[in-house]
């Protein structure tokens, strides 16, 4: 921007800018702490949403970690009335557990995004180029890859809602000055003051100095974290091509088609695979213990683990999945054959009905009409313990070890698939086979 602009025009120029793709129409949202930044973006934001007919909330997640917290509700409530725009104030509870406060409450303050505003709506967060700093050097201190040395990125799509960061190349200074110059009143977290908050400790130890011997510091890293982004994304195509070679499942890939790219490569396609999953990544020593072990034999029983998450090779494949939890095989339930049978390990979308057919046979068999019309059974389901036969109708009796087995699931999928019993009457193998005299059908997933 021209030297001429002051700080206000320089950050409204680029609030003009970031409304401009918005349609009318669109729910434009501020996430107000009530600290300089955020206060700030919401006074310059308000009157330009309002000059282009724009709806514009505003809401404060309230951690209350500190007995400043009701402060910051009675300010953003204030501020939020003087410029005449609906305020959301959400509690959260932050719980550190396995985690730092800080990463905890950005998990809680996420969450609270999530629940509170509609799919399509827009998040404008007020972070700026020396929190980008701050964001890389933990990454770079954390020994990140390229996607945490990316930083925060300008704009993203999240769980439906668009989030935009307008003012992250501008520096603090600069938000500083505007604000003065608005006349603007804020709080002062006393938090930011706690210097065993990682973050804390690199404004007020680390950056300082860095900014007095480079004062472009925080620019400079901003460009960084732009070619960065870049590479991620061109990294995500390419483990998008791969994935998509071998098969398209980000559960299971094939170790044939694993074996064929480069040791990068293949680290990154499982990361990749990972994140399609919304599963977590683990560590450089778990996944290169993973690598070791899948090259070791394809008839292995590999399986490594990792906080929320594991994979196994079974058959030729690498499967990824979320941390599965020991089932106990005298687990037991009652169950109507109607709705959705909700089990400790997930929930199985089907019906179970008596049929005066004798349809029987595989579910691949069974007929989708008529779904509706089922009536209540009593049933019994347990897991399967050894020695159970299902009579099918077109095969006889058979047993349910073998026919998991030609189903082809996994052994840790196998101790976990429902038997369903009428009386003392084996009827269904829950998504698998069905008695003669009986038919399941599978659920929408909505049901």
């Amino acid at each position: 921007m021209a030297d001429s602009l002051s700080s206000v025009d320089v950050l409204d120029a680029l609030i003009t800018e970031a409304l401009a793709p918005l349609a009318p129409g669109r729910r434009l949202w501020v996430a107000l702490s009530g600290g300089l930044d955020s206060s700030l973006l919401l006074n310059r934001a308000a009157p330009a949403a309002r000059a282009r007919g724009m709806a514009l909330q505003a809401i404060h997640v309230d951690h209350g970690l500190q007995p400043a917290a009701t402060t910051f509700v009675d300010h953003c409530r204030a501020l939020c009335a003087a410029l005449e725009v609906p305020l959301s104030v959400v509690p959260v509870t932050v719980t550190p557990a396995g985690q730092g406060l800080e990463a905890a409450a950005r998990e809680a303050r996420y969450a609270a995004f999530a629940a509170t505003l509609a799919a399509g709506d827009v998040l404008w967060l007020a972070q700026h180029a020396d929190d980008q700093l701050e964001t890389f050097l933990l990454a770079a201190l954390r020994g990140s890859g390229v996607t945490g040395l990316a930083g925060m990125p300008l704009r993203r799509h999240w769980r439906g809602l668009e989030v935009v960061r307008p003012w992250l190349g501008e520096a603090r200074t600069t938000l500083r000055a505007a604000a003065e110059q608005c006349d603007l009143a804020w709080c002062e977290d006393p938090s930011n003051q706690a210097l065993q908050q990682d973050r804390n400790f690199l404004r007020h130890r680390v950056a300082p100095p860095l900014a007095e011997r480079w004062p472009g510091a925080a620019a400079a890293v901003g460009r960084s974290t732009a070619w960065l982004a870049e590479a991620d994304e061109l990294l995500a195509e390419l483990a998008e091509s791969d994935l998509a070679r071998a098969g398209g499942d980000p559960g299971c890939l094939p170790l044939v088609s694993l074996m064929t790219l480069s040791p990068a490569r293949q680290r990154l396609l499982v990361r990749h695979a990972l994140a399609r999953l919304a599963l977590p990544t683990p560590p450089a020593a778990r996944l290169a213990e993973l690598r070791r072990q899948w090259q070791a034999g394809h008839d292995r029983a590999v399986r490594v683990v990792w906080p929320g998450a594991e994979a196994r090779v079974w058959r030729g494949s690498l499967y990824l999945l979320a941390m599965l939890t020991p089932v106990d095989p005298q687990w037991c339930a009652n169950w109507d054959g109607r709705g959705a049978l909700a089990t400790p390990w997930g929930t199985y979308r089907y019906q179970l009905m008596p049929t005066a057919d004798a349809a029987g046979g595989s579910v691949g068999e069974t007929d989708r009409a008529g779904a509706a019309d089922s009536t209540a059974v009593a049933l019994r389901v347990t897991l399967r313990r050894g020695g159970e036969r299902l009579c099918l109708a077109s095969r006889g009796h058979r047993d349910v070890k073998r026919l998991l087995q030609e189903a082809g699931l996994p052994p840790w999928v196998r101790e976990r698939v429902p038997l369903v019993w009428h009386s003392e009457t084996l009827v269904a193998v829950l998504g698998v086979a069905s008695a003669a005299g009986w038919r399941q059908v599978p659920l929408p997933a909505t049901a």
